[in-house]
């Protein structure tokens, strides 16, 4: 009788599947289905006209990615913009959150001044990004005419690097306060009992912060991490406002210059391969911050 028991099996309420199917449906469509459409584009010359055929052409599409000097262009400026952007975003964006999560007055107004750039448009933030940085703009009149630091306007727009610095002020700017909500949340989940009997033991701030605060969060910064670093590498409008790739390409990153190539220069097969490796690089890279900040919990 025990052992009919133990080979009983739970029977799964019907009602769960009706709830489970939409979600699992939507994923497949909307998620699976197009990675691996791309997947199979991405060995194809494809062409979008009706009955026109698409070549096969294996993996020449990926050998065009990779020898291109443009599309290498563009992914070591969104490699910049990512290594720039993310440890910045994380590190202010949990400043802010300590010291608001260390007052009590004001701190609704301190939060909603913090967040008000995230819920503000990309495309309304980089219009005003590409205003202070022209050459008639804010930060030259201030340099030229008010400060007389320099004679001449400064074409912050016109060389690469210091268009990619703009598109990354802008990136930081904005991002500060999406991860100071993140983090603040973080924050108030740490047991503060953890806190008293620290005070109690006699340590300091900066070994509550190492000892308690970071451990205690580390669950957080790594789905910040991984996060950003996706949104990093899906940067787009910023530089499509602030040079559209100019000059000469030398500001696109991938994703301006997946854009291009699909609906400019109409190459499928060429953008289908640089998306998946792309897809390839983000997967590792989430691999690897995982694996990095569960050896460094493991170790603590």
């Amino acid at each position: 009788m025990m052992a009919s028991r133990g080979r009983q099996h739970k029977v799964i309420d019907p009602r769960i599947w009706v709830i489970f199917l939409p979600g699992f449906l939507f994923v497949v469509l909307f998620t699976f289905y197009p990675m691996g459409k791309m997947l199979v584009m991405s060995f194809f010359d494809w062409n979008i006209g009706y009955n026109q055929t698409s070549p096969y052409v294996g993996l020449d599409n990926y050998v065009r990615v990779l020898t291109d000097p443009i599309a290498r262009t563009a992914m070591t400026n969104t490699f910049a913009y990512a290594f720039v952007t993310v440890p910045l975003q994380m590190v202010l964006g949990l400043c802010v959150a300590l010291l608001i999560h260390g007052i009590s007055r004001l701190s609704v107004f301190y939060r909603v001044g913090y967040y008000l750039p995230v819920i503000t448009s990309w495309v309304v933030v980089a219009l005003l990004f590409r205003y202070i940085f022209s050459n008639a703009g804010l930060l030259n009149y201030v340099l030229t005419d008010i400060l007389s630091i320099t004679e001449d306007h400064i074409g912050w727009l016109s060389s690469r690097w210091s268009a990619l610095s703009a598109a990354m002020l802008l990136g930081i700017w904005k991002g500060i306060g999406w991860n100071m909500v993140i983090f603040l949340a973080a924050l108030q989940a740490v047991p503060k009992t953890l806190y008293e009997a620290a005070d109690m033991d006699g340590a300091n701030r900066r070994q509550r912060f190492f000892h308690i605060t970071l451990p205690g969060i580390r669950g957080t910064v790594m789905f910040v991490s991984v996060m950003l670093m996706i949104g990093a590498f899906n940067t787009f409008t910023p530089i499509t406002v602030l040079t559209n790739g100019n000059p000469a390409h030398q500001t696109e990153v991938v994703l301006t210059w997946m854009y291009f190539k699909t609906f400019d220069a109409l190459d499928m097969g060429y953008s289908a391969a640089l998306s998946m490796i792309i897809t390839a690089i983000i997967v590792l890279f989430t691999v690897l911050i995982f694996y990095v900040l569960r050896r460094k919990g493991e170790g603590a």
